[in-house]
C-alpha cells in the first residue's frame, strides 16, 4: 500500500502502550492495534483528529505517501 501509518514509530518514541494511546485518544483498543500494525484499508477523520490531539502531532506525522516500486521487468 502506497500510505504508510507511522503510529507504532510515534509510540515507540513516546514509549506509549497501546492502551494508553487508545484510553487516552478515546479509541478502541481494536482502532489503535489495527493502525500500529499498518492493516487499515481507510482511517476516519475523527480517529485522526483523536490521535493527532492526544499525541500533539499533525496527520502528516501519522501518515506518509511512500510509491510502490514498479516491476520493470513485467511483460
Amino acid at each position: 500500500m502506497a500510505i504508510k501509518c507511522l503510529l507504532s514509530t510515534i509510540m515507540g518514541a513516546k514509549r506509549l502502550k497501546m492502551t494508553e494511546v487508545a484510553d487516552g485518544a478515546g479509541l478502541a483498543r481494536s482502532t489503535v492495534f489495527g493502525l500500529y500494525h499498518d492493516k487499515v484499508k481507510k482511517v476516519d477523520y475523527a480517529v485522526l483528529d483523536k490521535l493527532c490531539s492526544f499525541l500533539n502531532c499533525q496527520p502528516g506525522d501519522l501518515l506518509v505517501y511512500v510509491p510502490e516500486e514498479k516491476d520493470s521487468h513485467k511483460d
